[in-house]
């Protein structure tokens, strides 16, 4: 057997494997399933129905999400049962671009891309554990 033909039967096989494999960086992301913000407006208020939804889903702190996204709309928001109402009118898009922003920044493990993380704090400083690969990398803020 030839060294040409060799190497093509190598990528012929390797390209069989990962059509069977799928892609595997898609994978953990799209097992974390962030429901839909469902967000109306009561007068000059806005009201995040489902927020409740989203702690459960990325097991982090209601509160904490609350002080991110606070933060980010330059917004007072309070938690009113399984809502949170905002003082004045954000767009859902918004929502989506913070929640989305708030799991990349502090649920993602950013060596493996997996959400099974938690966090910790240590000495002021705030870490990032994976529970699928075990990496431990820092996060800025007080929002995890």
């Amino acid at each position: 057997m030839s060294s040409a033909q060799s190497t093509a039967d190598y990528e012929t096989l390797l390209k069989r494997l990962q059509e069977k494999l799928g892609n595997t960086a898609g994978k953990a992301k799209a097992r974390l399933e962030i429901p839909t913000p469902q967000i109306i407006w009561v007068g000059k208020n806005t009201i995040f129905r489902n927020f409740m939804d989203f702690p459960k889903a990325l097991r982090r702190d209601p509160e904490k999400i609350l002080l991110y996204l606070n933060k980010e709309l330059a917004s007072a928001g309070y938690i009113q049962g399984e809502r949170v109402i905002f003082l004045g009118r954000k767009t859902p898009s918004s929502f989506n671009a913070l929640l989305d922003r708030y799991v990349k920044d502090y649920v993602q493990c950013p060596v493996c891309g997996s959400p099974d993380t938690r966090t910790e704090k240590s000495k002021k400083l705030g870490f990032l554990l994976c529970e699928a690969c075990g990496a431990r990398s820092s996060i800025k803020g007080n929002y995890a």
